[in-house]
């Protein structure tokens, strides 16, 4: 699911082209402390799943599912403006979700759906913007 929805995002938002990567590298650059030096780039981390209520009826189980990720966006702060800075990235998150919100991969039983969006970080220049989505699923189990 990762690398389908890190390819809806380079391929819907152009500033976001060859700009995404997965949890591994978001892990690296914290690690190395490594932030972008200029720009936007995103990262997409997988959240886990959320069972719904289960059902189970002549042998079958089943149980609707909600997969959830995160887009990680980091922008750094090329000017001195923090307020315009803000209110671009507002924009910006706006793009992601109408990107991804109500799209899904071949063959998913949902569409994903905005769980929630924060700003989760605002040092070293840079501003951390958490995007979480989520998309329904069904375990068939026989």
């Amino acid at each position: 699911m990762i690398s389908l929805v890190i390819a809806r995002l380079e391929a819907e938002i152009a500033e976001l082209q060859n700009r995404v990567e997965g949890a591994f590298e978001f892990a690296e650059m914290l690690r190395t402390k490594t932030l972008p030096q200029s720009g936007v780039g995103a990262h997409v981390l997988p959240l886990g799943f959320t069972g719904r209520a289960p059902d189970s009826a002549a042998g079958a189980f089943t149980q609707g599912i909600d997969e959830a990720v995160a887009v990680m966006l980091t922008v750094r702060n090329q000017s001195r403006d923090a307020q315009a800075i803000l209110t671009d990235l507002r924009a910006f998150v706006m793009r992601i979700i109408e990107a991804v919100a109500g799209w899904a991969p071949a063959a998913s039983v949902g569409v994903f759906h905005l769980k929630r969006a924060a700003l989760v970080s605002s040092t070293a220049g840079t501003f951390v913007y958490q995007i979480d989505f989520a998309i329904s699923d069904q375990l068939r189990i026989i």
